[in-house]
């Protein structure tokens, strides 16, 4: 390679990544798979390393700077940061449109409708194109340097396109998306961290990190909404326009922004917004109303917290208060005992809700909640309950310990390590983890029996019919017809599904074990090395961490399962019955996918996003961010986004889990 082709075939990169950024960051219309991507990062690092005087400020591969020690330093904004008057019903809307058209004398004004993202408040500030600040807004005129954080937000350019002013300061909206606080609070619940609240919570904490990298990890996302400065620039005639010009300079604009010549108008946004949101990867909170004139604006002028042409519609709050009735605990499927507010019933998102998990006891001694407390309840991402803190301390008791019994079944409860959090019931014939043993077992994502749901399971155990899995597979009609609402059609129903359930590959079979620490992706991975379950219960340690993605923790604990003179005994059972022990043999990587587009949207029970797409790209698959007329196939997990809107809308072919598992392994 001649001296000259290395500059320029690292100025081509970085050009390509940067051009790649903006549509997978800022438009969400990817064109390239995200393993090309990571190849063209991969070149062009490569490159830098063995060429570092070709090497550019502005490259991707230098967002991640140095850690910030002591605390992060003070920033006085140069232009006030506001706040914005918040109002809660039309009749509010309205009353603040009659006194701007009063401070306007009559004279008309179109207004900007903005989705108001749950995040914080930055600043960014460019000099000659090129950032050089960004800060948090503070008590609005002094915040805090997050240079370093900024620049790891991959939408937010570290240089600006086109003919910029010589000073710049632009305003927006640091967020998470749904499914990234989701993953991210997993993570932090399986470390013993204090999970965030929010995304507005998850993004402040992020920002305020020492470290780049760590933040670099959290995939924080920005939109802006407004400026604070322009020097040596032409002026903007309104907030439409400006709001124009910084997205044809590279910054991210909310594609769902609206201009509004009436106040219906408005109403109908907001309306539609409303019904919207649940659907959308972000958390939407309300909307935020401008006068679109930034002349105008200049004349209704402000008060000392917040402008007059500006107002923010709150939308009805995902939160409610109620009574904590009384906690009891459950024992789940690996003894793990699992305390339950029960609660008073309140309706929440459009939903009764009337109990919410705490996690474990931990939780509860942070909470301080016992019952009689009144609580504040959230409903996480539109789905699941739990408490945010106590509101109201109406109990004289300092809340619940730890059983020293199991309240199933009278056994031995033990913590095995001391910085576990959870207590653990070691009986393994106790009835709630027998119970909750055959759930996991006939549930979708295992042998898939339809009809064999909790209500039928409690039943069966109670009767003493079923004392493990391999008792369903004896099960006969007359057993079935006394069970209560059981007719002749719903027992050969079910019935019929137990046996199909014989015919599962081993990797759905091996899940449904309930292995520890076994989860779909492990069960695959397993079932796909060794074939059939004679071969992986004679599989040694050291053997079992030769396999890719399997480390010492899973090893281990599978090991000690079929070592255990009860899983032996249940394994010759199940064999008995008839249930297969093998895995199918996969078509050759590369063969089958090769050339389909994947995209993904809402979230996978047992299997995390990068190991659902590793299957479709073992099989020559590429996998795309965002859904477009090119899309083969949609696969839609819990809770999925705006992709399945649009993926309906274009006629692309949608998978469910179990069909798309069913596709990834042949």
């Amino acid at each position: 390679m001649r001296p000259s082709q290395p500059q320029k075939r690292i100025a081509e990169l970085i050009k390509t990544i940067k051009e790649h950024d903006h549509r997978y960051y800022v438009l969400d219309d990817p064109i390239l798979a995200d393993a090309e991507y990571d190849a063209l990062l991969k070149e062009l690092s490569g490159l830098e390393t063995r060429y570092p005087q070709f090497k550019s400020p502005f490259s991707p591969t230098q967002r991640v700077g140095a850690q910030v020690s002591g605390d992060l330093p003070a920033v006085v904004h140069r232009v006030k940061m506001l706040s914005l008057d918040n109002t809660y019903s039309p009749d509010e809307i309205r009353a603040w449109h009659t006194r701007v058209s009063k401070g306007l004398e009559g004279e008309a004004f179109t207004m900007t409708v903005e989705p108001k993202v749950d995040g914080v408040s930055c600043s960014l500030m460019y000099e000659g194109g090129v950032l050089v600040m960004a800060a948090t807004r503070g008590d609005g005129v002094t915040g805090e340097d997050i240079t370093h954080n900024a620049r790891v937000i991959r939408c937010i350019p570290l240089r600006l396109e086109g003919d910029v002013a010589r000073v710049l300061e632009v305003r927006g909206e640091v967020y998470m998306d749904k499914a990234d606080l989701s993953a991210l609070n997993r993570l932090r619940k399986e470390q013993g961290e204090v999970l965030f609240a929010n995304p507005r919570n998850a993004a402040a904490g992020s920002l305020k990190l020492l470290d780049p990298a760590v933040s670099a990890g959290r995939r924080l996302k920005f939109f802006v909404h407004s400026f604070g400065l322009l020097e040596g620039g032409k002026p903007y005639a309104d907030q439409w326009q400006f709001l124009s010009k910084v997205e044809k300079y590279g910054l991210p604009v909310n594609p769902h922004n609206r201009l509004c010549r009436h106040i219906d108008d408005v109403f109908t946004f907001c309306d539609e917004l409303y019904h919207r949101r649940a659907a959308m990867v972000y958390e939407v909170d309300g909307v935020v109303v401008k006068v679109n004139g930034l002349g105008q604006q200049a004349r209704l002028g402000m008060t000392l917290k917040s402008p007059r042409w500006a107002v923010a519609f709150k939308f009805p709050a995902h939160q409610a208060t109620t009574i904590v009735k009384d906690i009891t605990i459950q024992v789940g499927r690996t003894g793990v005992l699992t305390p339950v507010a029960e609660l008073k019933p309140v309706a929440l998102a459009g939903v009764t809700i009337s109990r919410a998990t705490l996690h474990n006891f931990d939780e509860i001694r942070r909470l301080g909640v016992a019952a009689g407390d009144r609580v504040l309840l959230e409903r996480a991402g539109d789905v699941i309950p739990k408490i945010v803190k106590v509101v109201a301390k109406l109990s004289s008791s300092g809340g619940i310990t730890a059983p020293k019994t199991c309240p199933s079944c009278k056994g031995r409860i033990v913590k095995e390590k001391a910085e576990d959090v959870a207590y653990r019931c070691v009986n393994p014939a106790c009835p709630q983890q027998v119970e909750r043993g055959l759930i996991h077992f006939a549930g979708r994502e295992a042998m898939d029996i339809e009809g064999l749901g909790e209500a039928v399971v409690v039943q069966l155990v109670a009767k003493g019919l079923v004392k493990d899995v391999a008792g369903l597979y004896r099960l006969t009609k007359n057993d079935l017809l006394g069970l209560e609402l059981f007719a002749g059609k719903k027992a050969d129903n079910l019935l019929a599904a137990i046996a199909a359930s014989k015919k599962k590959p081993l990797s759905r079979f091996l899940f449904g074990l309930g292995v520890d620490h076994v989860g779909q992706k492990a069960a695959l991975v397993l079932a796909g090395r060794f074939k059939d379950l004679r071969s992986l219960m004679a599989a040694k340690e050291e053997g079992l961490q030769t396999v890719e993605e399997i480390g010492p923790v899973i090893a281990r604990s599978v090991v000690e399962f079929f070592k255990s003179a009860r899983t032996k005994r249940l394994v010759r059972s199940l064999e008995a019955t008839g249930v297969n022990f093998k895995e199918p043999r996969a078509m050759p990587a590369g063969d089958r996918l090769k050339g389909k587009k994947f995209v993904f949207t809402g979230e996978l029970n047992g299997i995390t996003r990068p190991q659902a797409q590793k299957m479709v790209e073992a099989q020559g698959a590429l996998v795309m961010s965002s859904v477009s007329k090119t899309t083969d196939y949609v696969v839609a997990g819990d809770s999925p986004g705006s992709k399945l809107d649009k993926a309906v809308q274009l006629g692309i072919s949608l998978l469910d889990q179990k069909q798309f598992e069913e596709m990834a392994h042949g």
